[in-house]
């Protein structure tokens, strides 16, 4: 009965709705083959042709019998998979996302999948032996292919069309391949690669006592072998498993006779499948009990997340927050479930990832965008096999494929850095981890000293619980803050620099008692933009409408948007004056000036320049951590949440650059950024001090930072944004429609907003030019859509502009426009 089954499902007509890598804003139907109808299956990758020649690894969205009715199903060409890649619930939070984001559910895979689960297609073109083909014959362009070919047997047909300098090179190859001249083969390789290693092991015949004995006594007249079996055996007394490389570390010069040993089988040699991850077992395990308010913050989140799904932990900086998440996720882990750990930046992933490690050792994995594809897949391949507890990650590990979760810790939950900005899916992943906290009925607990006033608002209004942290950890006390006007000091010409003579003294001080300063200044590069002092010429980007920013590194004028570069000017193009002049300060000159100033201390700077390796945030952390540099420079980076036992001064060069940024959130950026970068001063048994510099002393949110009073920020924040109708009490859609022709943009885009217009009435604002009007040559115009929040269907509103903009784009008259949508573009 049960073989009739099968026979009967074989012979059933399937097919499957697949989501492809890419933008478009259906799924496609294929017809699966009756051999493949017993192993399909929701969430598996399959092979596919889209397009005349191209093949992608696909998703599995949907399986029915009903063939689609505007176009004749291809087969689907493959399989990839035994069991499933993506999971139900993940697929649930893909639709969300693709519907609350209004992005397509492509762009979705795109973001979520690791680059190695998406297989590359590869046509590769290669010359037959003994074709016998006439050189003579062939037009000058099949010539340059068949040279090509002989010099190198294998092409791929994005090398022929470098080559060739054309597009399409299909019907030459098409000529060629009649001519019988070469093979097209379309090779889909995996690009997940196992990560394999040598294992020496002593052959069991020598482990008798006997045999070991006699063996001893003929290496004797060897004794380079012998040192490599000493070594074997002195490591096989501490672990079962012994690398090749460990053998050679323990015996330098050892590798002729480590070979010779395994050619007389006196040792094994085994490739092995080892893990790609950090996965070393600690040695330190460390008790600690919570504080009297730690423990009071742990039994209000516990009480609280009984009838509440998120709730906020509001601890001033160095209270001790992520205790209590430790304890919270001990909590969890004990009954069985698993736990997602999300950090705004990768940096502070390698500082608490060894925290983390001492308590909870190997039931961790790290997943950010640093990791090769294959660590990436490898940790994706672990969470699914539940083999991991806990993730720890930034943004991008909301994806990954969990089965059990039962709590999302967000810490430092008002990081802008949870955003992503480009390119689609534009998804915030607070808001994305909520609702996958939703999906898996798990629980939220949102941590930050500085939160989000749409964070605080939603609990103080009771949609979110809220907990309170207001004792520094340790009883450690609270920084002195000092504010510092730059002017003055410029008009007693006691500034030095970029620094007042107080923060000069200040790091002077601590130098002498062997202590670390922080210095933050939001700029890299070492001067914002040059300027002729004769005609006022300034070097700008060719492909954007910003000035060019120098680096003293590399000697170049470089665009932070498109990453153009070119070589610093010495005569200006413009009048041809030498009166060069640099404007500006970024960290490159701060480090820079610094070396002048205190010529004998240790300098070390981190921005996105200094760290772009996969290991370069750790090795800066730690020589800062071991006290091999004394002063640190940074951006932004330096001041998420990372703790350091030596810092006792931070200095601020210019807090006016941050207030006088022209956004809507300027202040409560400004608020959350000097707190916490003040919260990095005197953490632990050591008293801080932070000086603030800045042209503008007075100001409300320098005091509210002195005085550490959120509520009052949140008070006069929270009335303004009601009066201007900006977030918590309206929702924002920002539309960037981008043209390379700026006349044609400038009527597109009236179009547009005059379209919407008809559809939502004055919530429509724009167009508008934003603050840099055109980037990588593409002109922009901004449409800002404000909502309210009550009385109107959000749902039905994007449903409407969606809707709008798939004629917009359809219209010939709006051709060679993009439209980019953010929702909730901050």
């Amino acid at each position: 009965m049960l073989e009739l089954n099968d026979d009967i499902h074989q012979r059933k007509t399937l097919f499957v709705e697949v989501i492809l890598p890419l933008a478009i804003t259906k799924t496609y139907t294929y017809r699966v083959p009756a051999e493949l109808n017993s192993v399909i299956e929701v969430g598996k990758r399959v092979v596919v042709q889209f397009g005349k020649s191209r093949i992608y690894t696909a998703i599995i969205y949907k399986i029915s019998e009903i063939p689609p009715e505007l176009y004749e199903a291809k087969y689907i060409l493959e399989v990839l998979d035994e069991s499933l890649v993506v999971n139900t619930t993940q697929i649930q939070l893909w639709e969300w996302i693709a519907e609350y984001y209004l992005c397509n559910l492509g762009d979705v895979m795109q973001a979520a999948l690791p680059a190695a689960l998406k297989l590359a297609s590869e046509t590769r073109i290669i010359l037959l032996p003994d074709s016998g083909y006439d050189k003579q014959e062939l037009s000058d362009k099949e010539y340059l292919i068949v040279d090509a070919l002989e010099i190198q047997p294998e092409l791929r047909v994005s090398d022929i069309t470098k080559l060739l300098g054309q597009k399409t090179v299909f019907p030459l190859l098409k000529l060629l391949f009649e001519k019988g001249i070469i093979h097209i083969s379309e090779e889909i390789t995996e690009r997940y690669k196992p990560r394999r290693k040598g294992f020496i092991s002593l052959n069991p015949f020598y482990e008798d006592p006997a045999n070991k004995k006699a063996l001893f006594q003929v290496l004797e007249r060897a004794p380079k072998q012998l040192d490599v079996l000493l070594a074997y055996l002195k490591l096989s007394k501490h672990q079962p498993d012994i690398l090749k490389s460990q053998i050679l570390e323990e015996n330098n010069n050892g590798n002729a006779a480590l070979k010779a040993l395994i050619d007389k089988e006196i040792f094994i040699q085994e490739d092995k499948i080892v893990s790609r991850l950090n996965d070393e077992e600690l040695i330190l395990t460390k008790n600690f009990e919570l504080t009297a308010s730690q423990n009071s913050a742990l039994k209000n989140i516990n009480s609280q997340l009984v009838d509440k799904d998120v709730v906020l932990l509001h601890g001033i900086t160095s209270s001790g927050k992520t205790q209590v998440y430790i304890r919270k996720i001990e909590q969890i882990l004990a009954n069985g479930k698993q736990v997602l750990y999300l950090l705004p930046e990768i940096a502070l992933t390698t500082q608490i990832i060894e925290r983390l490690r001492e308590y909870f050792g190997n039931k961790i994995g790290v997943y950010h965008s640093k990791f090769s594809d294959n660590e990436r897949v490898e940790v994706w391949n672990k969470v699914l096999k539940n083999e991991y507890q806990i993730v720890l990650g930034a943004r991008s590990a909301v994806f990954l494929p969990f089965s059990n979760l039962g709590l999302i810790v967000i810490d430092e939950e008002h990081e802008t850095s949870y955003k992503q900005f480009d390119p689609a899916p534009r998804y915030h992943a607070r808001d994305t981890a909520i609702y996958l906290a939703h999906i898996h009925q798990a629980k939220v607990l949102l941590g930050s000293a500085t939160p989000s006033l749409e964070s605080y608002y939603n609990a103080k209004n009771g949609k979110y619980g809220i907990a309170t942290l207001s004792d520094r950890f340790g009883n450690a006390q609270l920084p002195e803050i000092k504010v510092i006007s730059i002017e003055e000091e410029t008009k007693k010409k006691t500034i030095q620099s970029h620094f007042t003579s107080i923060l000069v003294d200040e790091i002077r001080q601590a130098l002498e008692r062997k202590e670390q300063v922080i210095l933050f200044q939001n700029r890299r590069g070492y001067t914002p933009f040059l300027l002729c002092r004769t005609c006022g010429f300034s070097p700008k980007c060719i492909n954007c409408d910003v000035s060019l920013t120098f680096h003293k590194s590399t000697n170049k004028l470089h665009c932070h948007y498109c990453g153009y570069k070119q070589d610093i000017i010495s005569v200006c193009p413009a009048c041809g004056s030498t009166h060069i002049e640099q404007k500006g300060f970024g960290t490159e000159k701060i480090e820079d000036d610094l070396s002048y100033i205190f010529p004998d201390a240790r300098i070390a700077r981190m921005d996105l320049d200094t760290t772009r390796t996969k290991n370069s945030f750790q090795r800066i952390l730690g020589d800062f951590e071991d006290q091999k540099i004394d002063i640190m420079v940074g951006t932004q980076m330096v001041a998420k949440g990372l703790d350091f036992d030596h810092v006792t001064v931070i200095g601020i060069i210019n807090a006016d650059s941050l207030l006088n940024y022209p956004d809507f959130r300027a202040f409560e950026r400004s608020f959350q950024l000097l707190s916490q970068v003040a919260g990095r001063a005197g953490r632990r048994d050591k008293p801080g001090k932070v000086i603030i510099q800045a042209y503008n002393t007075k100001h409300r949110v320098i005091d509210q930072v002195i005085h550490n009073n959120y509520q009052a920020l949140y008070e006069t924040e929270l009335s303004e944004r009601q009066n201007f109708q900006y977030p918590p009490f309206y929702r924002l859609i920002q539309l960037e429609v981008k043209h390379k022709d700026i006349t044609q943009l400038n009527v597109i885009a009236d179009r547009l907003a005059t379209e919407l217009k008809h559809l939502f009435g004055n919530r429509i604002l724009g167009p508008e030019s934003p603050l840099i009007g055109r980037i990588r040559n593409y002109y922009i115009k901004t449409i800002l859509i404000k909502v309210e929040r009550n009385g109107i269907s959000i749902q039905k509103m994007k449903h409407a502009l969606k809707n709008c903009l798939l004629k917009f784009e359809a219209d010939k008259a709006n051709k060679g426009v993009l439209v980019q949508i953010d929702v909730d573009p901050y």
